[in-house]
């Protein structure tokens, strides 16, 4: 007789790996399933076989990663629950990542879908009210089980079916993790990562960049995210946005991600940063500000005129003006983000 398969969302942390041992003592076929985004996860994407072995050979977990940014971008622009505390759409998220996850079971022959939620754990997506929110609005009512507070929710379609051993749940809730670390210490788990929440649309700087650049543009993709990390951050009153290297590795990464932005900006005559500006239609007097904000951050910062460099990415033409490093920017009505 095959064994009742079931996907578990897998954040790394270690009330998913729990949820996965619990089930897995009970004889069930455990896949974990790590959803990746820009906001959360994205280096996993980088070498997700790596992630996987790591995971295999830490833990005796099979894991698969899912990139569920093609997702995620239409419902961070507009999410049905709304944001948290930053540009933070917990609820929305949880509910994609579940529903996703239920693509997944069906797709494997897998019965039901199982997390790591400890009711009163996360103000916002884990209350108990927001938790029926997440099964009903994931369609996945039913079949999504929470081992770790089990036994405080209602009997789910795998326990009234006997897949899963009710008994042998848990009724954990609150932040107080003294209970998962004893289940921890019953597993033999010893190395475990420290509860964080990984996600930077909770960043209170970073979010804000991020919330711009989502309701400015039409279309972003990941390097639009990626810009959201690096350097100084200046918006016109027009939405002329200019990103600033602060140093040489943010240069090296402004470099990188030069097809997210229009027109490269750089001193010739000094060392200094490298300026990115995003837009259209740029005036002679908007190049020629930022051109000044560039070398007011650079080695020629006292001089009285610098000679700048504007090149248009898209066409590669390069247009060479004289400016002097601007530092009177607040007349200029410019937002620091």
């Amino acid at each position: 007789m095959e064994p009742v398969k079931a996907i578990c969302l897998f954040s790394g942390g270690l009330d998913s790996i729990l949820s996965i041992k619990i089930l897995e003592a009970q004889g069930i076929d455990v896949l974990a399933v790590k959803f990746v985004t820009p906001f959360f996860g994205s280096r996993s994407l980088a070498n997700p076989d790596h992630l996987a072995e790591k995971v295999r050979t830490r833990w005796g977990i099979k894991l698969t990663v899912v990139d569920i940014t093609e997702d995620y971008f239409p419902m961070l622009k507009s999410p049905a629950h709304g944001y948290g505390k930053n540009f933070n759409p917990c609820i929305d998220c949880k509910i994609l990542m579940v529903k996703k996850a239920g693509e997944i079971m069906r797709e494997t022959g897998a019965r039901f879908v199982a997390t790591g939620e400890v009711i009163g754990q996360r103000p916002m997506s884990q209350r108990r009210d927001t938790m029926r929110i997440v099964e009903r609005d994931s369609g996945m009512e039913g079949y999504l089980l929470r081992p770790l507070s089990a036994k405080l929710l209602p009997e789910t379609i795998p326990e009234k079916e006997g897949l899963v051993d009710r008994a042998s749940l848990f009724d954990f809730s609150g932040r107080n993790r003294k209970g998962q670390m004893e289940l921890a210490a019953r597993f033999g788990i010893t190395d475990y990562p420290s509860p964080a929440g990984g996600c930077i649309l909770t960043d209170p700087t970073l979010s804000k960049r991020i919330e711009y650049v989502v309701k400015t543009y039409p279309e972003i993709d990941r390097d639009d995210i990626e810009l959201c990390r690096v350097g100084r951050h200046f918006i016109w009153p027009d939405r002329t946005h200019l990103i600033v290297g602060r140093n040489q590795a943010e240069n090296g990464r402004l470099s990188e991600l030069l097809k997210a932005g229009t027109v490269l900006v750089s001193v010739r005559d000094f060392p200094g940063p490298l300026g990115l500006l995003k837009g259209q239609g740029f005036s002679p007097e908007r190049l020629k500000e930022a051109a000044g904000i560039v070398a007011r951050y650079g080695k020629g910062r006292n001089e009285k005129e610098v000679q700048a460099s504007l090149k248009d990415i898209k066409t590669g033409e390069e247009q060479i003006i004289m400016v002097s490093p601007l530092w009177d920017m607040e007349s200029l009505g410019l937002k620091r983000l």
